[in-house]
């Protein structure tokens, strides 16, 4: 790892130090943050298994929201166990390559999310809008297509990020992370070169995934609520809206916390860097903790299929 002007050139390790102001508290702040994962993944695979189990929760709906808790699991696994080795076990020390592959399978899974909520958005807007086409239009081959579609759209567009990490920066201030896990502002931000392309790529990502599925999102429930409330019945108004309540929710869960951290991340100069680090760390354990708590307490069928498997398994 040569040196050259107080600058390292292309580090092959790199350290994490966790959540910076707090070093003296995160052994108990890994304590929450272990059973936030712990409860995300039991929901999730809880949820896989019963919409894998259940033949009459093979529809569009479920299957999405099945793409939606594997992506969840995964997502989680990415940064909880090394997380918890620095903030546990004082294990700061990262290969710079292994850094890189989970700053990708972070941003990858995030975008896949947001491609997740954006075609569970229009699943709805089809079945409340137009629901006797809706069987036709949303099939299973449509549905594997949209699963394909929406990682490859996340995979391609994160990766550039990566390769302008790997190939245009060469020479790094320091190979300390002010982060508790590989995020990739916090890498470039480590560099001595100039970062101008890296961060208007990041910004580009962001808001060709972000804001177009968010726009889209939007305009579907824009037309929904138009529909709904057009509905002469009330019954048949509050039928149709229950369905997308746990949708808005999780939409919500997602895009506040995604935003709060995107920009305090970038533009909160005075906020403290703990704070910044924090939000950073809801938004990627928060939405995997709550997707599978919304979908169970508001979806009747997914509720009764809870109930149902555990009540089997005290009469056996």
């Amino acid at each position: 790892m040569p040196k050259l002007n107080d600058t390292v050139f292309m580090p092959s390790v790199l350290t994490l130090i966790g959540i910076p102001g707090l070093e003296s508290v995160q052994f108990w702040i890994g304590i929450p943050f272990c059973a936030m994962y712990i409860i995300a993944l039991f929901g999730n695979s809880l949820l896989l298994v019963i919409i894998k189990s259940e033949s009459s929760l093979h529809e569009p709906m479920y299957l999405f929201l099945a793409m939606l808790g594997a992506t969840d699991i995964v997502l989680s696994t990415c940064i909880l166990p090394k997380m918890l080795g620095i903030f546990w076990f004082h294990l700061p020390e990262i290969y710079f390559d292994a850094c890189l592959l989970q700053m990708w399978l972070i941003h990858t899974f995030q975008c896949i999310e947001s491609g997740i909520l954006l075609a569970m958005a229009l699943d709805r807007y089809v079945a409340i809008c137009d629901p006797l086409r809706h069987a036709s239009i949303f099939t299973h081959q449509l549905l594997t297509q949209i699963g394909v579609g929406v990682t490859l759209r996340a995979a391609l567009l994160v990766a550039p990020c990566l390769i302008l990490i790997k190939h245009r920066l060469k020479y790094y201030r320091t190979t300390v992370v002010s982060h508790s896990y590989c995020e990739h502002m916090a890498i470039v931000k480590l560099a001595a070169e100039d970062i101008r392309i890296n961060k208007i790529y990041g910004l580009f990502v962001a808001f060709s995934v972000l804001g177009f599925d968010i726009i889209f999102i939007t305009l579907s429930y824009i037309q929904i609520f138009i529909s709904v409330f057009s509905l002469p019945q009330k019954e048949a108004r509050l039928k149709a809206f229950n369905t997308c309540i746990a949708h808005i929710c999780v939409f919500f869960e997602f895009y506040l916390l995604a935003f709060f951290s995107f920009f305090t991340h970038r533009f909160g100069f005075h906020i403290p860097p703990y704070v910044h680090i924090l939000l950073s760390n809801l938004y990627l354990l928060v939405p995997p903790l709550l997707n599978p708590v919304v979908y169970g307490v508001k979806t009747k069928q997914i509720r009764d299929q809870v109930f149902k498997f555990f009540h089997s398994k005290d009469a056996s």
